[in-house]
């Protein structure tokens, strides 16, 4: 199976500021540093100048970096809820300007309708006393009225609010961002084609959004990685199946693909084709909200989970290691791999998971009492020998990956351990742990993604029931 030449390219860019505007970056920014805002070093508690980005699904708040570069990641993203009515669309509209403005009036910082109806309240006062109404009613009226504009904005706030998912941690922050970036370039996408499937594909990207934003609020980064890694390994299928839609509804030649079982396939970073079908190539892929196994087998389960192993490298072409694999959970029940041992561990591995994962063998193995309920299981280690054989025959599809020494020995570690190494250009040691672990995961999540394009990854013929039709679905 190959693909276009960097089929990623422009999907997994970097989000920053107005990316599409920079203009309007270096005007907020110069009228922030003339304003005195840019914290720069301040005491504990400075609260930093945020320039806020609006979009149609929410808003990005940036801080202003002092030596006048771009911001790393944003300070606060917002994602408003994908099913708002019209009149809670428009109150979100206005919830994302009028918190982003505000008058600095000496250690006071008031909303700008405020100060607009402070104003005009206060000389209507006085003019109102050099007409003989009683001082001592005009000033309460006067004082009243900002203090009325303000507690309805916060109650107004307070009720929109509630449509508003606001993530602030910098780890929360930073996983959304790479989300919003995805996202960005499906409304980029959308805007130039008026094809059903763009369309779709944008509301699915606005839920996941959200439904990730309310998920973030709750929870740490960590107890919810496998959930986050899922939700980005769609939002990368949507991203690749528009690249793939795009240039067909603008009348461009379709991505050449080579996915005839009689073209030589490489072994490298794409899985190979099936050699028994050609019905598994396919222009757009099936989104991962649906189960999209092959249905040659009648026994074949509907679960797509995905197993991550390393193993002893090889070289199916010079200058080309490859040292750990992915396959489908479904290959653990062809019948050239040991059985019962494949069928019992494809039971435990999809027992739980949720659609998309990627668990690594080392996963299991911690599941399994760091292994010494393994015996219980199966012979883990044949099975996997099994399963190499089985890519190199091509008689499955795989994912081969060239894992860097420090990623593979994560693969191969536990959730929550942590790998050690000397770093000879800092002339000292540094530690990965769970959260580097996790990125490797996300890594290979988006070139499963890019793989998937096509079709779900071949788990083999003539796969056997599984020993516990059912267990964990």
């Amino acid at each position: 199976m190959t693909t276009p030449a960097s089929p990623t390219s422009g999907i997994t860019q970097r989000l920053s500021p107005f990316g599409q505007q920079p203009g309007r970056w270096e005007k907020k920014r110069s009228r922030a540093v003339r304003g005195g805002h840019v914290c720069t070093g301040c005491a504990a508690g400075c609260e930093p100048f945020l320039i806020r980005e609006q979009a149609g699904w929410g808003w990005i708040d940036w801080s202003v970096p002092a030596g006048g570069s771009l911001p790393e990641q944003p300070h606060r993203i917002a994602v408003f809820t994908p099913i708002a009515t019209h009149t809670q669309r428009f109150g979100l509209r206005w919830l994302a300007r009028s918190s982003a403005h505000r008058i600095r009036l000496g250690p006071v910082a008031v909303r700008t309708a405020t100060a607009a109806v402070a104003a005009p309240a206060l000389l209507a006062a006085v003019l109102a006393i050099l007409h003989g109404v009683p001082f001592a009613i005009m000033l309460c009226a006067a004082a009243l009225a900002p203090l009325l504009v303000e507690y309805s904005c916060n109650l107004l706030k307070a009720r929109l609010g509630e449509n508003v998912r606001i993530v602030e941690a910098e780890a929360a922050c930073s996983y959304l961002q790479r989300l919003a970036a995805l996202h960005a370039g499906l409304v980029r996408a959308a805007a130039g084609s008026d094809r059903h499937e763009v369309r779709r594909a944008v509301e699915i990207g606005h839920h996941q959004l959200f439904d990730t934003a309310d998920l973030l609020q709750r929870h740490d980064t960590r107890s919810v990685s496998g959930e986050l890694i899922a939700r980005e390994q769609l939002m990368l299928q949507l991203a690749v199946q528009t690249r793939y839609i795009v240039p067909l509804a603008q009348g461009d030649t379709p991505p050449v693909r080579h996915d005839r079982a009689d073209v030589p396939q490489p072994l490298g970073p794409y899985p190979p084709r099936p050699r028994h079908s050609a019905g598994h190539a396919t222009p757009i892929a099936p989104m991962k909200e649906e189960a999209h196994m092959p249905q040659d087998s009648p026994h074949e389960p509907v679960r797509q989970v995905y197993l991550l192993f390393a193993h002893e490298a090889y070289y199916p072409a010079a200058a080309r290691e490859i040292n750990t694999s992915l396959v489908a959970a479904a290959s653990l029940l062809h019948p050239r791999v040991r059985q019962p041992d494949g069928a019992h561990i494809y039971d435990r591995l999809t027992s739980g998971r949720r659609q998309g994962e990627i668990v690594p063998l080392s996963t299991l193995t911690h599941e399994l009492d760091g292994g010494a309920r393994w015996p219980d299981v199966g012979d883990w280690e044949t099975v996997t020998a099994d399963l190499l054989q089985l890519i190199q025959d091509r008689a499955c599809d795989a994912l081969s990956l060239d894992l860097p020494h420090v990623a593979r020995a994560l693969v191969c570690s536990g959730p929550h351990s942590r790998v050690r190494a000397y770093d000879p250009a800092a002339g000292r040691n540094q530690t990965w742990g769970p959260a580097d672990r996790i990125q490797v995961l996300v890594e290979v999540g988006k070139q499963l993604a890019v793989a998937e394009a096509g079709c779900a990854l071949w788990p083999g013929d003539g796969l056997l029931r599984p020993a516990h039709p059912g267990k964990g679905m």
